[in-house]
């Protein structure tokens, strides 16, 4: 279950950051905060959610310059995808020290790199739905988070 993306910008404003606002209808917040690590940032911005909604939602904080840097360094750009492929990055809390021998495919999907704590997947969809997902938690659990290009893109930007 989702949070209302006005009660979730409360949160954020209520753990002391500023310019808060959600982009999309997905839980992307986009704020400004003093220099912290990202483990802190992640740890207050949980505690809030918690305090304010009663149930708190995996956090990942990536600064919006490092991803401009993964949108300019045209990640996919070295893989061969076939037509009407939707590539999406999946963030890890750390990086994956895993010995996995790429890409991994699977249903049309396939892990196609992974770069420090960002994991690179491309998918066709099809009618076996969001094979993907699958195919990401088997091999790196269920505490990551998933975007799009695009939104990643949006976050980047914003």
């Amino acid at each position: 279950m989702n949070a209302r993306m006005p009660a979730l910008t409360r949160c954020f404003e209520a753990a002391g950051f500023s310019d808060v606002r959600t982009l999309l209808s997905s839980g992307n917040v986009v704020f400004t905060s003093r220099s912290s690590p990202l483990a802190a940032l992640e740890r207050r911005a949980e505690k809030a959610m918690q305090s304010e909604l009663g149930r708190s939602f995996g956090t990942f904080v990536r600064p919006a310059r490092y991803l401009q840097a993964l949108i300019e360094s045209e990640p996919f750009a070295p893989f061969d995808l076939p037509p009407g492929a939707k590539r999406v990055v999946t963030f890890l809390h750390g990086p994956d020290h895993q010995a996995l021998e790429l890409p991994i495919t699977r249903d049309g999907a396939s892990i196609l790199k992974v770069s420090g704590s960002e994991v690179l997947c491309a998918y066709v969809p099809g009618p076996k739905g969001p094979a993907f997902m699958r195919l990401l938690e088997r091999t790196f659990g269920v505490g990551i988070t998933t975007r799009t290009l695009e939104t990643v893109r949006r976050c980047a930007s914003a």
